[in-house]
């Protein structure tokens, strides 16, 4: 996994500052639902399949992917993620807010528990051969962009509540 040499003090504040970032959309998109009905969270307001159940979901299989996968090699189906990207952000009847909030909060603890002792240079093999800072670039920039997302359909929704 990791190497024997010292990282400077940049790099390891670097490194943290990536971690809390991620940790940051995850909260801001697990609690985009909070306050919401079941209905709410599941209102289409564009015409793509994105609402912020679906949002929730999809992040989900985003981890799924690029914490799992190009981790380990795994396939979507031994992950227990949709086959595709169209297919993250379907709902099921069975889908609540509870049970994807919780799907999401398993999938972020496996990334953690997948990421825990390796090195940011340590390379892996299951998408492509990348370093693991790669892989964590590209969550960050998936979560800060459905985040953005989430935000403006938030709003949306609240905003009909006064209406």
């Amino acid at each position: 996994m990791g190497d024997d040499r010292a990282d400077p003090p940049w790099a390891i504040e670097q490194r943290g500052r990536i971690a809390e970032l991620i940790d940051e959309y995850r909260r801001t998109l697990h609690d985009c639902l909070d306050g919401l009905t079941e209905e709410q969270a599941r209102r289409r307001l564009v015409p793509s399949r994105t609402t912020l159940l679906g949002l929730v979901k999809h992040v989900t299989f985003v981890e799924g992917v690029w914490f799992d996968q190009a981790v380990t090699g795994r396939t979507y189906r031994e992950i227990g993620i949709a086959g595709t990207v169209d297919g993250s952000f379907t709902l099921r009847q069975a889908d609540t807010i509870e049970s994807v909030r919780a799907a999401y909060r398993q999938r972020c603890a496996a990334s953690r528990a997948t990421l825990a002792g390796r090195h940011p240079g340590d390379a892996v093999d299951g998408r492509g051969h990348r370093p693991v800072w790669a892989l964590e670039l590209q969550v960050l920039r998936e979560l800060a962009h459905h985040a953005g997302h989430a935000d403006i359909l938030r709003e949306q929704i609240l905003a009909g509540r006064n209406e």
